[in-house]
């Protein structure tokens, strides 16, 4: 059990490189099971998560061999066994990602429900109707079961914008007999990745980016060297803590698509950056005034389905929206349970009213002090700490584990910046 000691009231300042995308390595590693062939998969992310999908890669009888600094080569001679065990698909949400590689290759899984973060009711309903619009039965019992004879290609519209569902479905139809059209899919980074690393493979996907992909089934697909794009969630935590800080900090290997509905929120709080190249550069001469609507109305911060403002950053604009002159509404459409960690933030000093389980409105500037905190997930953990490092006095970050399932080396790499942070055993 470690937890973090952190003194507040330090500006960050320096380089730091963007990890790569959490959320494109999970899927990555699922469909390396697609192949017999070798897969290398570069610029993946050393954390938790990352570790969980491999230990359940190995343990459906893959091989995983560490190539170097977030490389790892991934192959699956032999058909792979059906079943996840349970102790592992209870640690991770993206679990359920095997789910239709197994049915392309096996035709059959057999899964406890997945775990990973309680943010609210996480529904499956997606999953289980795309796979069964290409012909996959399953059961629901104290197990999830899939099972299907052949895969064929199907006119499919999601029920809702599911990344993971998207996913699912992509990794199912690029075996399954004939054309698949999904419509209302998702479209974020990470499903674009995952999209270009199949075609690498050997399928066939058109529409990526969009919210309609078309998809031509093949027989066998290849092996494959593909990197993964940056963390554009981990690029936004960095702003955000540069800003509140004041510090000056430049972030490297961003790719600049990625941030521009969350160019448009931070604007909001008078927080602007630098773009060169694949830099990006944040100063510590930041206005951190609210920027109100036409009119003078109350702005809100907003998410939704890319390319909206993307919900995993909603924790970290709350805490940065506490040092900001103004009143912003923060509004979280898409977890119900996501907003109640801002008890913690008052407790703190900030002036937040909780309006119901989706919207918060935040009045700043408050001046926050150190306290004794819990991480209930990986991003309202990763938003305490950016709270904790403007605070003044000492914190106390308990559960660190569900931060470091999302960020790589945080401690080592806050502290090149500057950062008070201690990773301690209890």
């Amino acid at each position: 059990m470690y937890e973090y000691n952190i003194e507040g009231g330090f500006p960050v300042k320096g380089r730091v490189k963007a990890s790569g995308n959490k959320n494109a390595a999970l899927p990555c590693i699922a469909a390396a099971l697609l192949t017999a062939e070798e897969v290398v998969l570069r610029n993946i992310p050393e954390i938790e998560d990352v570790q969980v999908m491999l230990d359940i890669f190995r343990n459906l009888g893959g091989s995983v061999e560490k190539a170097g600094n977030n490389t790892f080569r991934l192959q699956m001679k032999e058909t792979p066994l059906s079943g996840i065990p349970a102790a592992l698909s209870r640690k991770i949400r993206a679990s359920i990602l095997f789910a239709g590689p197994l049915l392309a290759r096996t035709g059959k899984v057999m899964m406890p429900p997945p775990g990973g973060d309680v943010i609210g009711r996480r529904r499956l309903d997606t999953h289980f109707l795309a796979l069964s619009e290409l012909g996959a039965r399953y059961e629901l019992d104290t197990q999830i079961s899939f099972s299907v004879n052949k895969l064929k290609g199907a006119d499919i519209f999601l029920d809702e914008a599911s990344v993971t569902g998207t996913e699912n479905a992509v990794m199912a139809a690029v075996l399954a007999e004939g054309e698949t059209i999904i419509s209302n899919a998702a479209c974020e980074p990470h499903v674009q990745d995952l999209c270009r690393m199949l075609n690498q493979m050997g399928a066939q996907i058109s529409g990526i980016g969009s919210n309609t992909l078309t998809i031509r089934g093949t027989e066998n697909l290849h092996g494959t060297d593909f990197s993964v794009g940056p963390d554009y969630m981990e690029i936004g935590s960095f702003i955000g803590l540069a800003a509140v800080t004041h510090g000056s900090l430049t972030i490297t290997d961003v790719n600049p698509r990625d941030m521009r509905a969350i160019k448009l929120s931070f604007a909001k709080l008078g927080i602007r950056w630098e773009i060169e190249g694949s830099d990006l550069t944040i100063s510590p001469q930041q206005e951190l005034k609210v920027n109100c609507d036409i009119g003078g109305m109350i702005p809100k911060i907003d998410d939704a389905p890319w390319p909206g403002f993307p919900p995993d950053l909603t924790s970290i604009m709350t805490v940065v929206a506490t040092q900001v002159e103004g009143m912003a509404l923060i509004h979280e459409k898409m977890f119900e349970s996501r907003m109640f960690f801002v008890d913690k933030l008052i407790g703190m000093g900030a002036r937040i009213t909780l309006c119901d389980p989706h919207r918060a409105v935040v009045y700043g500037p408050s001046v926050l002090h150190g306290a004794e905190l819990v991480s209930p997930d990986v991003r309202a953990g990763m938003a305490m700490v950016i709270a904790a490092l403007c605070a003044r006095g000492e914190s106390i970050i308990r559960n660190v584990y569900q931060i470091e399932r999302g960020y790589e080396n945080l401690t080592s790499r806050l502290q090149a910046l500057g950062a008070h942070i201690e990773r301690i055993s209890r």
